[in-house]
C-alpha cells in the first residue's frame, strides 16, 4: 500500500494573479500545503486616479507571510530563483504567463494548472466568457500539466459544472471559484501521491477562448 505524503513536506510554488488564484492559494494555505513562495504580476494603475494596486495573490501571500516574486518575466534570473528555492511542485492558476521549458521540468510532481473549461474547449484567456456566449448548458474545471503550449498539456481531472438558465458571468465566476479551489487542492494531493493519471488531449477538437 502506498505511503500517503504529508502535505507539509511538499514543498508548492505558487503562481497566479486574480481574485480566482487568491482564492486557490487561500485553499491550498487552508488545506496545509507548505507554500514556500508566490510569483504573481507586478502591481498595476487601477481606476480614473490611476492608483498603483497590487494583484489580489500578493496582498493574501503578504498576509500569510508567504514570499512575494512579481518578476516582469521567467526567463533568466526568475528561472534561476526558481531551482533555487527548488519547489516540489508548482501550481498556476490564471499567472498571465508561459513557463519556459526550464521551469517546467524543475519540480519532480510538475507544473499544475487549474483552467476553467473543460479541456480542449476554450483554451485561453476568456472560457467563461465564451461558454455563456455561447448558451452553454455546461462549462467546469480542468487541472492539466503545464507543457510548453497555450492550456495543451495532458489532462489530470475534470470537474463538470452546470450553468444555470439566468447565471450571470460573475455567478458563474463565484461557483467555478468555489468548487474549482478545492477540486484543485485535491487533485495535487492525488498527483504527489502518485494515484493521479494523465489523458493527452485531443488536439483535433481544441477551440480557442481569447
Amino acid at each position: 500500500m502506498k505511503t500517503m505524503k504529508n502535505k507539509k513536506d511538499v514543498k508548492v510554488l505558487f503562481m497566479g494573479t486574480p481574485e480566482i488564484a487568491k482564492g486557490c492559494l487561500e485553499q491550498l494555505v487552508k488545506d496545509g500545503w507548505n507554500v514556500i513562495g508566490a510569483f504573481t504580476r507586478e502591481d498595476k494603475p487601477v481606476g480614473r486616479k490611476q492608483i498603483m494596486t497590487p494583484p489580489p495573490v500578493k496582498v493574501y501571500a503578504a498576509e500569510q507571510n508567504i514570499p512575494v516574486y512579481q518578476p516582469k518575466t521567467l526567463r533568466g534570473e526568475a528561472t534561476e530563483l526558481i531551482k533555487e528555492l527548488a519547489p516540489d511542485l508548482i501550481v498556476v492558476v490564471a499567472y498571465g504567463r508561459i513557463l519556459p521549458k526550464e521551469v517546467i521540468d524543475t519540480p519532480q510532481f510538475g507544473c499544475l494548472n487549474l483552467h476553467v473549461s473543460l479541456l480542449p474547449k476554450y483554451r485561453g484567456a476568456a472560457p467563461i466568457q465564451w461558454a455563456l456566449i455561447n448558451g452553454d448548458k455546461q462549462t467546469g474545471v480542468t487541472v492539466m500539466h503545464i507543457d510548453e503550449g497555450l492550456d495543451t498539456g495532458d489532462i489530470v481531472d475534470v470537474l463538470p459544472i452546470e450553468i444555470g438558465e439566468d447565471e450571470t458571468q460573475e455567478e458563474l465566476f463565484s461557483d467555478v471559484e468555489e468548487k474549482g479551489k478545492v477540486f484543485l487542492s485535491k487533485v495535487c494531493e492525488d498527483v504527489v501521491n502518485g494515484v493521479a493519471t494523465r489523458t493527452p488531449q485531443d488536439h483535433a477538437k481544441a477551440t480557442l477562448a481569447p
